[in-house]
């Protein structure tokens, strides 16, 4: 015959066994709900379209007036459309300075560094926010050695299209590796700000995307992929503006 004291334990141990499921369930719901930090990283980027007056937030005057002036000669305005400019480019690149691709934040960068063929990967331990303040460093005392101690940006634009074709040439000689900082990163993010979303900085009012087409984030579109057609509608960017 059980005691009083033996069937209040068998009691309490079927209440708890009962319990128990329901506990696990409610901790492992609480585990898996979001905390603050995943929100954030899984938020999309805020929208910071192209301004008028924009100031730069990590080039320097000197700095800015190349990127400004390298923007133009890469994609200048002509009769087929809007130049990098006109849209924002240089905006967007200033911006993404600023950025965890700026600092490299979520690279490899430990070492060792060597020289490799481009399909292994990046192979400097120089940020992209580095290769801009110490590639445009080397761009303009290049070019004030060479060019009547004149910057890239006060060089006619004949010559600054010159210069920049003599540098994806790898023909710029110089301790600084300005043909991979040409082609790595400044021809690279010229044209990601000219076709990027608008909310990136680049181009402004969607017009290169007008340009050529693109219908942007529009979710059906497959039957004028399919026959060909011109796009008959606007295109739509990230943020619902319609353009």
């Amino acid at each position: 015959m059980k005691t009083p004291e033996q069937n209040s334990r068998r009691s309490f141990l079927k209440r708890t066994i009962a319990i128990a499921p329901i506990a696990a369930i409610s901790s492992s719901a609480t585990a898996l709900l979001p905390t603050d930090e995943d929100r954030a990283l899984s938020a999309p980027p805020p929208n910071q379209p192209a301004e008028d007056n924009y100031q730069p937030g990590y080039f320097t005057p000197e700095e800015w007036a190349f990127v400004n002036a390298a923007c133009d000669r890469l994609i200048p305005k002509d009769h087929v459309g809007p130049g990098a400019v006109e849209l924002g480019a240089p905006q967007y690149i200033d911006r993404q300075m600023q950025t965890p691709y700026g600092d490299a934040s979520r690279w490899y960068m430990e070492g060792p560094f060597v020289k490799a063929a481009p399909e292994f990967g990046y192979q400097s331990k120089l940020t992209p926010r580095q290769q801009y303040r110490l590639g445009i460093r080397a761009i303009n005392a290049y070019c004030r050695a060479n060019f009547d101690g004149k910057t890239f940006a006060e060089l006619p634009p004949e010559q600054q299209t010159q210069f920049l074709k003599q540098m994806e040439a790898g023909a710029v000689k110089d301790e600084f590796n300005l043909k991979m900082f040409f082609s790595d990163f400044l021809l690279k993010n010229v044209m990601e700000g000219y076709f990027c979303d608008p909310m990136h900085g680049g181009n402004k009012d969607m017009a290169a995307w007008k340009m050529i087409g693109y219908p942007g984030v529009r979710a059906d579109y497959l039957e004028w992929v399919v026959e060909s057609k011109p796009y008959p509608y606007g295109p739509v960017s990230m943020y619902g503006k319609r353009g």
